[in-house]
């Protein structure tokens, strides 16, 4: 790609909704090689997920990393820096709040990639070259730093272009409304639908709010699993509420070291399903041990139930990663059942070495049921074939 071949903006600068748009035009895109490259890499590995195919693996994250520059210069490359330069602006209106720290690295995170990514468009290697490649494969990080964390300066720029809210309730009306909205609770007639953080850190719950079989939807501030809570508005449908209360900033990470798009190579994975036919194949009481030691193998080719357990655990620390009351309660929950799963390995552990102890085979009369019948001999009489009804059949 030459800088020639950059597109220049034409016209008037985008506004702080049309760059937000180009961001999410090239997230889009990225998403689409994403899954391209997958579904190539899928066919260079053997079913337990190890590459086989090591050239044609390499050739296809190759042909990644040049779709994905081509991508950023059709859709960002003209346009990285202004949304950054509306996105601070829009970062430096809001009120303090804990996750603005957080945003501000961001964007300077994603200012620094878009600078490596303009040199490099800049001094563009000889196209087709092992040079080329290298020079691709190096952008490959920045570009999906920006698919991972634009909808930050997205967000922000859009929420410069304002939004025409509400006049908040007065506080009597905003008492009766809580008072009407815990009392709908209690009956479990208040049921929520919608959850957001608005950019300003206020958290946002939509609730049905049912009464004598009438509902209205009711937008709550804070946790509605602990007292405290409060409506600060009443809507006819869920479009109206959207039109006026503060858009929802984008969620957190569980993991802030977590990319979609950098993903480690899959560890050597043997399925429950596998394991079973093992099992229904097997001879010798080893055969079947082997099996249920696959099933609880620890470490980086860990079996199923290893799996499951560290399932349980991951869920567990995203429930209590909500921060809410009902997370905290799902999430011990969770942590229980993972400790279950632990007693359980543990169990089957046992079990499948005194099984292998046994040193024992199934006896020959569990004998072997062949699946395709002998072919009849020349001289055999063909089977008499049943009598024809006497009746002729009616056709409707």
């Amino acid at each position: 790609m030459t800088p020639a071949s950059i597109p220049a903006p034409d016209g008037p600068l985008p506004t702080a909704p049309e760059l937000a748009s180009k961001a999410r035009n090239f997230r889009l895109r990225m998403a689409v090689i994403d899954c391209e490259t997958e579904a190539t890499l899928d066919m260079t590995r053997d079913r337990y997920g190890r590459t086989v195919h090591a050239g044609a693996a390499a050739a296809a994250r190759a042909h990644r990393d040049k779709t994905a520059v081509e991508a950023y210069t059709t859709h960002l490359a003209p346009h990285a820096e202004a949304l950054l330069d509306s996105a601070r602006l829009a970062l430096d209106e809001l009120p303090p709040a804990r996750h603005l720290t957080g945003w501000r690295a961001v964007l300077d995170g994603l200012a620094s990639s878009a600078s490596e990514i303009r040199r490099a468009l800049d001094r563009p290697a000889a196209p087709g070259s092992p040079a080329e490649r290298v020079q691709h494969a190096a952008l490959w990080p920045h570009l999906t730093a920006w698919a991972d964390h634009s909808p930050i300066a997205s967000n922000l720029a859009d929420q410069r272009d304002g939004q025409h809210r509400k006049a908040p309730l007065a506080e009597e009306e905003q008492q009766m409304w809580t008072e009407r909205a815990q009392a709908a609770q209690k009956r479990g007639e208040l049921e929520l639908t919608e959850s957001w953080y608005a950019a300003d850190g206020q958290p946002i719950t939509l609730a049905y709010l049912v009464e004598d079989d009438d509902s209205t939807v009711a937008a709550l501030r804070g946790d509605p699993g602990v007292p405290g809570w409060q409506v600060i508005g009443h809507y006819a449908h869920e479009a109206e509420a959207g039109k006026v209360l503060p858009a929802p900033a984008p969620p957190g990470v569980l993991r802030p070291d977590v990319s979609r798009f950098n993903r480690p190579a899959p560890a050597p994975e043997v399925s429950l399903q596998d394991l079973i036919r093992d099992v229904v194949e097997g001879r010798t009481a080893g055969d079947a041990s082997n099996a249920l030691l696959g099933a609880v193998q620890r470490g980086h080719d860990a079996g199923p139930m290893v799996r499951l357990q560290e399932l349980l655990e991951t869920s567990g620390q995203f429930a209590n990663a909500l921060e809410t009351a009902q997370g905290r309660q799902i999430a011990a929950r969770l942590a229980a059942l993972a400790r279950q799963i632990e007693f359980l390995t543990r169990e089957v552990e046992e079990a499948a070495e005194d099984l292998g102890a046994t040193v024992a085979v199934l006896p020959p009369h569990r004998t072997p049921v062949l699946r395709a019948r002998p072919r009849p001999s020349v001289d055999t009489t063909a089977p008499t074939p049943p009598p024809r009804a006497n009746a002729t059949a009616r056709h409707r």
